[in-house]
Order: C-alpha cells, then structure tokens, then sequence
C-alpha cells in the first residue's frame, strides 16, 4: 500500500488498526487503579504520580530490565540521585524498604516490594554509542535502541531534556561487585517477578525497558514489563521505614518539611 499520497498514508494508517501493539496503554478500571499499561522490551513510558502512589512493575515473561529515574513532579530540577540512595542508607543493593533519594537529601519514593539481588544501582542503562558499537544500531526509533536514547524521548514529554537526565537505577536484572572491583552479571529474576515504588511526594517517573549493559548475549534481548499505579497513602511516621535508620529518618523528616512548607502535607 503507497503512502505517497494522503490518501493512501490514510488507508495504511487506518489498517493498522486491528494489529496487537503490546505497548498500548489501557483504560484504569476501579479500586483506585491510575495506570496500566505494559512496555515491551526496546519501549518506554512515563507519567506524573501524586503523592502516596504505588507503581507495581511486574517482569512479564523474565527477560525485562527496566531502568528508572525519578523527579520531583513539581521542581523537576530535584532528582533521584543513585550515588546517595547507596552512599546515605548505607546499601549498595535496592530492594524492599529501601528509599530512593533525591540529590536534595529527601524521599522521593520507597520501595515497598523487590529483591535486592536482582536490581542495580551501578552501571545505569545503555547509550547510543555503545549499543551501536555492540548491535549495530542505539537510536530510539531502530531494532535496538538505547535506554538514555529512550529516556530522552520520555523526558521531552515533560518538558525535559538530555540535559536532565542524571544515572537511572534498574530492576530485574541483578549486578554484585566482587572483591576486585568488577561487576557480575546475575541475569534475570524470572518470569512474574515484582517491583513496588511507592511515592512519598509527587513525582514524575519515566522508565526505558532495554536490556541491561552487562546482559552477555549476543542478541538484544528484552522481554515485556507490566505496569500498574493506584492510589494510596505515603508512609507515616509510624512507619517502619521512617525508624529503620537514622539516614532514613533524617531524609523522611526533609521530605515532611518540605512538603509542610508547600502545603502538601
């Protein structure tokens, strides 16, 4: 079908319509649901959450590796900093009640469910240059596109550029340094494995869903994440996250101060 036309870029847009795109979002349904939807592997996503939001990533099929990067929804200009979320709490590996910091020392999410084996706060996602180098091609719109490639597109829905873009953290795909100094891969956590950040103010998040960059196949390899937010409340004081540490509990009580002096809280 010739798209030289507009008649004819018509017709083939419109055939389109009964192809199955994974990717597609659908329509939140009840019990407080705000987001569903699934990213293939090689796709992104992003979207504002309010304060108290659980986002639920579920690795579909066991080869998903989904990196993240978190902002303040209001003053994009604070962001997750991965080099404090380890250095501050004093863990190198992320998982179930770990918090993810801001470069501003506060609590921008917590994560409420995951296994910290299989994450990493270390070796950030893909680029162009080295995807190109290893598949022969990193840009967005090709076969195998680059996570910083993607995040730049999800970040220009937010008014964002490559310029705001600090180190992601991933999941699914474990990392542990050895006594050298080196890094292993671990491979993935399995098909139906779960991730749960809940928002401890409001947020914007944006994920890539690319393979991680130790991953030793030769072939890019990615599989399907599904994604699911509903509202619910951020943690209290009385939370067992806000005590666990006295790291923890300072940057709790800088994300309530903050919050109190903007109303939010």
């Amino acid at each position: 079908m010739s798209t030289a036309t507009t008649a004819g870029a018509r017709a083939h847009a419109r055939a389109q319509g009964g192809t199955v795109v994974e990717c597609m979002p659908t329509l939140p349904a009840g019990d407080g649901l705000t987001w569903a939807e699934t990213v293939p592997g090689g796709g992104y996503a992003g979207k504002r959450l309010a304060r108290g939001t659980t986002l639920q990533l579920t690795d579909v099929y066991g080869d998903a590796c989904v990196s993240v990067l978190l902002f303040n929804a209001d003053e994009p200009w604070e962001r997750l900093n991965v080099a404090d979320t380890v250095k501050v709490l004093w863990q190198a590996y992320v998982g179930q009640g770990h918090l993810l910091l801001s470069d501003q020392g506060r609590v921008l999410a917590s994560v409420t469910a995951g296994a910290p084996d299989r994450s990493d706060a270390f070796c950030g996602t893909s680029t162009l240059l080295s995807n190109t180098e290893r598949y022969g091609d990193g840009s967005p719109q090709g076969p195998t596109p680059a996570g910083r490639e993607l995040f730049t597109l999800a970040a220009a829905k937010h008014g964002l550029t490559r310029r705001d873009l600090p180190p992601s953290i991933s999941f699914f795909q474990g990392v542990r340094v050895g006594d050298d100094g080196g890094f292993s891969w671990l491979g993935s956590a399995g098909a139906g494995a779960t991730v749960e950040l809940r928002a401890e103010m409001p947020v914007t998040v944006l994920l890539a869903n690319v393979p991680h960059p130790l991953d030793p196949r030769e072939a890019y390899t990615c599989s399907a994440v599904r994604l699911k937010a509903w509202t619910g409340e951020p943690a209290a004081p009385t939370d067992d996250l806000w005590s666990r540490s006295p790291e923890g509990e300072r940057a709790f009580l800088n994300t309530a101060d903050y919050l109190a002096a903007r109303g939010l809280a």
